[in-house]
């Protein structure tokens, strides 16, 4: 059995709880007219972002849960040291460009605070979950976002990086929300 080593839970504590801060840190005590600005018709808002960051998180989640104690087991050349290292570096990197499919696409459902609550709570279900599960290597799944983000290099997850995908997805939003709030037209308040 491949089960995951005390720092690797360690680091995933560490990197849920940095990427959790980021997040709330970059959201706080903004005005509803900062939350809802675009830059172009086309881009999403603060909220919008938000609301996408619920449904990524949700969906992988339940994909964990739900369908990764039946996958395959990884490839015998399968480093999974190396994928880890290229989610964490890879995933949040936001001068790679990729478009959202339209079953995460935000849809005004929720509210800035609802957003903000769901996330945190998903937080500690990851955490809750990589502490409980000690066979998250032992299985592995189509990962599109790492496939798109390595340019097809790496395409497979396991549990572990799956939940390490979640956090690494959201630092990249982080840094769409700096970039929108430091666009010329971004309300003062």
């Amino acid at each position: 059995m491949i089960t995951l080593e005390a720092t690797d839970i360690e680091q995933a504590h560490q990197y849920f709880a940095r990427t959790l801060k980021r997040v709330t840190d970059a959201t706080s005590g903004l005005s509803e007219a900062q939350y809802r600005f675009k830059s172009a018709p086309d881009r999403w808002s603060i909220a919008e972002i938000l609301e996408h960051l619920v449904i990524v998180h949700e969906r992988v989640l339940v994909r964990i849960k739900d369908q990764l104690p039946t996958a395959p087991a990884p490839p015998a050349d399968f480093n999974s040291r190396l994928v880890d290292a290229v989610i964490v570096d890879k995933i949040p990197d936001r001068t790679i460009k990729a478009k959202a499919p339209d079953f995460i696409q935000p849809a005004g459902l929720l509210s800035p605070s609802q957003s903000l609550d769901r996330i945190s709570r998903s937080y500690e279900r990851l955490a809750q979950y990589v502490e409980s599960t000690p066979d998250l290597r032992e299985h592995v799944l189509e990962s599109p976002p790492l496939h798109v983000l390595t340019a097809g290099a790496h395409s497979l997850s396991d549990g572990y990086q799956w939940a390490l995908t979640a956090a690494g997805h959201d630092e990249r939003h982080v840094r769409q929300i700096e970039e929108l709030k430091s666009h010329p037209n971004y309300p003062v308040a």
